[in-house]
């Protein structure tokens, strides 16, 4: 083997040079609430690839941030020094680019882990937002649906995890996560927002995810127990400051 083909032998194994931009804090530094730049950091983590993580002030827009990305907000990625701005095409190219053997893949192998809760958020935010009085019961209603069709998903079996030979029906899933027991790209989507939904609705609407939905609950202390989810996070002091505007006090 001569030098040349050893450098380029050398080259495959490097990791590509990845940056991701996300939404600073009120600080102007740490991370800022964003369930979209949660959901690409989390997927970066998953797939264990070396990357860099920039928080960007958007109150004091860097000009050289300006310049490389003209008129996006984060979340954002470069690849190679490539700019990617479309979030589900970012998580598409980095599901295609980091794969086996060396990466792990991610996308989740049920097509109903993909869908699952993805209701939650907007009926969430029909009921934060809302002002009046007389709505806000059948607002309430119709976001503990939503969680209620989660729940059903979450403690519902998966087809591998129900044993053709045994006797016994597996009445209840015991699944940490949408897809099983492994993080998948469903989660890196679903679980940024079902946090946020469930901090800033026990702050200002003294709502809390109803607790004999055992499901869900288990989905999210699985998802607190996990670093690519904890360390990725605001901290929930920062996601009630987001909401404060938007979490219309009921008029009286």
């Amino acid at each position: 083997v001569g030098p040349g083909t050893m450098s380029a032998m050398v080259f495959q194994d490097k990791d590509p040079d990845i940056e991701l931009f996300v939404k600073a804090g009120s600080d102007g530094e740490s991370i800022g609430n964003c369930p979209f730049s949660q959901r690409l950091f989390m997927i970066l983590w998953l797939k264990g690839v070396v990357f860099n993580v920039t928080t960007v002030d958007l109150r004091r827009k860097p000009a050289d941030l300006h310049n490389l990305a003209p008129g996006t907000h984060p979340p954002f990625v470069t690849f190679n020094g490539e700019v990617k701005t479309d979030i589900n095409k970012i998580e598409e190219f980095l599901e295609e680019m980091l794969g086996p053997p060396k990466y792990p893949k991610l996308a989740a192998k049920h097509r109903e882990s993909n869908t699952a809760g993805n209701d939650i958020f907007a009926k969430f935010s029909a009921y934060i937002k809302n002002t009046k009085p007389e709505a806000n019961s059948g607002l309430e209603k119709g976001l503990t649906r939503a969680l209620n069709k989660l729940d059903d998903y979450l403690n519902n079996p998966l087809p591998d995890e129900i044993d053709a030979d045994s006797m016994e029906e597996q009445k209840f899933s015991t699944r940490s996560f949408l897809d099983g027991d492994q993080l998948t790209l469903a989660d890196c989507n679903l679980l940024p927002k079902l946090h946020i939904v469930k901090v800033v609705a026990k702050k200002y609407r003294n709502y809390d995810i109803p607790s004999d939905m055992s499901g869900v609950w288990r989905y999210l202390k699985n998802a607190y127990k996990r670093d690519e989810f904890t360390n990725t996070c605001a901290a929930d002091g920062e996601i009630e400051t987001a909401y404060k505007d938007v979490a219309k006090r009921l008029a009286k």
